[in-house]
Order: C-alpha cells, then structure tokens, then sequence
C-alpha cells in the first residue's frame, strides 16, 4: 500500500506554509494523515510506504512517533519514502504517477501481487480489504473507489461513467461541465483518488509513461484515460461505510472553508463521520498532557456544544460550538464561539472571537475583537474567507517563528 503525502495543499493557505497538508491537524487531536492510515490499520493492512516531498518536517515527526507500532517479523512495516530525485537530479516528483514509478524500486522489493495506492489528505473511514477483494473477483487491471457528489463539486475530481457491472467506460479528470449520473441529473460519479492495480499492470503502465512525452505523469489525466483508450478493464468500486447504513463520509479538506466546516460537522448532534466507534478507532500520536481543566463552572464558566482537548485550561469563560486542541489556554472573562483553535493557542483576557480559525501557537492578547466586524480583520492582516471564516496564524499577529518542541526555526507558522 502506497500513501501518496506529498501534496502542497496550497489552497489552505498559511495552514501549509510550513507544513504538508496530510500534517494539518483535524478533529481535535488528530492529523488528517491519521485517517487513511487508521483505514489501513482497521482493514487489516500493515505493509505500507508513505511518499512524502512537501515540507515534510512535521509529518515525518507526527508518523515516526505515533506509528512506529509494526512487527517487521510478520512482515509488517510502515517506511516512509521521500522524494529522491532518481530520474532527474533536477526534479522532484512530477505527478502522481511519477511519485509512484520513482518508488517501482521499493514496491518490486516487497514483491507485492496487488498495490493499494490512496492519497493522504482526505477524511473518511473505509474497509480496504473489501476493495481489494472486489478488484480479484473482478479480474480487474485497475479498479477505482468512487462516490457520488453534486455535479459542482464534481468539477474538482475525475467523473466517471460505468454500466450495469460498474465497469468505467469514460473518464473525464475535472471536467468543466460534469457528467450527470443517468436518472440523477445533479449528480455526478467520482473518483476518490484510491486505486487498486495488479502490479505488473502497474510497472507498465508508468514505465510506458514515463518515457512519453506530453503527459503529466498523473493518474486521473494520464494512466487511467490511458487504459480506458487501450480497451483494458477498469472497474469502480462504490464507496461504502465500513460501520453499515447508508451515509458515506469522505471530505477533502482542500480549502480553508471545507477544512473549518469539516471540523465543526463533529460538533453536530449526528456527526457524519463516528471518531468515537470503537470499532474503527482513529489513531494518533499525541504527547502525555494532562487533563483539560476549568476553573468557575457553574458562574462565569461555560462550555456548549464543544470539545475540548487534554493540557487546555479554561478560566472562567465562555465556549460554544468551539474545538480547542491540545495545551490551549483561555483567560477570564473571554467569548468564543465557532472557534477552531489549534494546538498550544493562548487566548487573553476579556477577548471576544466568533468564526475563527487559529493556526498553532497563536497567543491573541488581552481585549482582542475578532470576527465581529470583518473589515476590522482584514484591516488588521487577518484572512477572511468567502464563507466569513477569520484566519489567523503567528505571523499575522507578529509573533515569531514556527514552533517545534524546544525549537524556534523559520520567520513564519507553527508546524
């Protein structure tokens, strides 16, 4: 199994400055990298290579100390393969495909029938091995995880056409004018970016690619529009809950407003995606904090419909709808509401923030407004997004370089 973990992430902005976008934290405690490696984990798979390249400091920090738990005498393992320039000293990964045909080496060592490869920045839960089961059964040379969204955001993925057996028979990447799903005219049918190849098909196909010229070395614009011209079996596989029923979760968090109102969807009475099933529990490297604490409860002390993680301590102030991360401090006398703090956030006395978006380490001082009046943020440095979501990282608050434990490096972010 191949995680691609190398992307930019450039849309969420300062969030990726200094780190890739697999390491954003989400959901309180976790990274979003967690998620498909937790899936590999509860699918029963435990041979799997990381591919990183962006700014991958943290990441390689967050996937060494938490998930360093394999027995490499059953044969399990999880190796982290950065960029290495094999091809061309001059050239990092050029596309997703080329990712993976710089990595034919290390696949060919474990000398594997099939290669799962999925990308690291999405957030959802899915059993893998039902997957890869399909893909035997189907005698398939590629087969594709697909779901189904609205035909606008479907401008954003690889829509797919199949008939009656789910066989793909067209494949557009991010189509301008999607195709509708016949019978659901504002529907479209996607590809999750998770794939399941037979191995030799696999070296062939990027090996071919790599040697033409007018690609993009990409699996949704190049090798699968490939395949579908040369007549060979692509089948989609239809995402399901690995927990049963009917609701699908999957997010790609690729925007500052999708990666905030993904995170406040766990706050809601029925959250989409369950964190707390323990029959498919998320894991995570999180340091040893102590317990969260609060201090006025039952006076000036309030928290509503938020989740609060282990090293916070709240002083007589009011939370609701917030998501606090780990060693976040709030002052007395203080107001959030929508608030999306991330880790190690100190929040002053007597501050008001509605609709904010705090990136790591943030410390916003004593009678600080924010989130009221929006021309005042943006007058201020601070990002304000088309959904009037207040971004805020260190840098715009004039505060220092990025943090890592007991290291202050770089002009900019948090990592």
């Amino acid at each position: 199994m191949l995680i691609l973990a190398g992307g930019q992430g450039s849309r969420l902005k300062g969030l990726t400055k200094w780190r890739a976008k697999p390491a954003v934290p989400f959901g309180g405690k976790y990274r979003i990298i967690d998620f498909p490696l937790s899936n590999c984990i509860n699918s029963g798979l435990r041979r799997i290579g990381v591919l990183t390249q962006y700014k991958s400091h943290s990441l390689l920090q967050h996937v060494t100390q938490g998930w360093s738990n394999f027995n490499s005498e059953f044969g399990e393992f999880l190796e982290i393969v950065p960029a290495q320039q094999w091809h061309d000293e001059n050239q990092w990964y050029q596309g997703t495909a080329d990712a993976v045909y710089q990595s034919l080496d290390i696949i060919d060592s474990h000398d594997p029938e099939y290669v799962l490869i999925l990308a690291g920045d999405h957030i959802y839960h899915m059993d893998f091995g039902e997957m890869l089961a399909a893909h035997v059964e189907n005698k398939a040379d590629i087969t594709i995880a697909c779901n189904i969204v609205s035909r606008r955001e479907a401008r954003g993925f690889g829509v797919m056409q199949v008939d009656s057996t789910d066989r793909i028979i067209d494949f557009v990447e991010k189509p301008d004018d999607p195709e509708a799903i016949p019978g659901q005219p504002e529907k479209s049918l996607v590809s999750m970016g998770i794939y399941v190849f037979s191995r030799d098909y696999l070296r062939d196909c990027l090996t071919k690619d790599a040697s033409t010229d007018n690609t993009s070395h990409d699996f949704g614009k190049d090798i699968i529009p490939g395949g579908l011209h040369k007549g060979d079996h692509l089948q989609a596989y239809r995402f399901s809950n690995p927990a049963g029923g009917e609701t699908t979760y999957w997010r790609d968090v690729g925007t500052l407003d999708a990666y905030y109102q993904a995170n406040m969807e766990l706050l809601s009475k029925k959250p989409p995606i369950d964190i707390y099933d323990r029959n498919w529990p998320v894991i995570t490297y999180q340091p040893q904090l102590p317990p969260a604490s609060f201090t006025g409860c039952g006076t000036i002390c309030h928290v509503e419909n938020s989740m609060v993680s282990g090293g916070c301590v709240i002083r007589e102030s009011r939370l609701d709808t917030s998501i606090l991360y780990s060693n976040c401090k709030v002052d007395t006398n203080s107001e959030l509401d929508g608030v999306l703090a991330l880790p190690g956030c100190t929040i002053g006395k007597n501050v008001t923030l509605r609709h904010v978006l705090l990136d790591n380490q943030c410390n916003i001082a004593d009678g600080m407004c924010i989130g009221v009046d929006h021309d005042a943020d943006r007058k201020a440095g601070f990002h304000v997004t088309d959904e009037g979501i207040v971004v805020i990282n260190r840098k715009m608050l004039g505060q220092g370089g990025r943090y890592l434990p007991g290291i202050i490096v770089g002009p900019d972010t948090s990592s």
